[in-house]
């Protein structure tokens, strides 16, 4: 677990921190707009991913978006960042297929042989061949 996402806070100091209150830490998660951790015993546990997420959620009502419309954005902008990180990872294989390619040389490439076929006007039984 990362110090990003390991849930330390209880909801009234990550209230405090995101500058909410603990009802409205609460009505998000019913939302689904957050998803706390919880203790053995059900206590909420707030990351400090969880309260960057809070403070994107301020910013986004502050703008006059109801809580549907922040939720689709922060689904949206989840999945761009998921896209973005496999482009990322896919440029990555790319170049590393193009250097293997290279270290291997031309020499393993086989050429490949192929008649080419001309077709052409068959003539016709009404036309005379030349």
């Amino acid at each position: 677990m990362t110090r990003e996402t390991h849930a330390v806070y209880v909801i009234s100091v990550a209230a405090e921190i995101a500058g909410v209150h603990p009802q409205t830490l609460r009505i998000y998660e019913r939302r689904g707009l957050l998803q706390p951790a919880r203790t053995s015993g059900g206590n909420r546990r707030y990351s400090n991913a969880d309260i960057q997420r809070l403070q994107r959620i301020a910013e986004l009502a502050e703008m006059g978006m109801n809580l549907e419309g922040i939720r689709q954005v922060l689904e949206l902008e989840s999945e761009v960042a998921r896209l973005s990180n496999e482009v990322i990872r896919l440029h990555q294989e790319l170049a590393q297929a193009i250097t293997d390619t290279g270290r291997r040389g031309r020499y393993e490439l086989v050429p490949l042989r192929q008649a080419v076929a001309v077709f052409g006007k068959k003539p016709s039984i009404f036309e005379e061949e030349e």
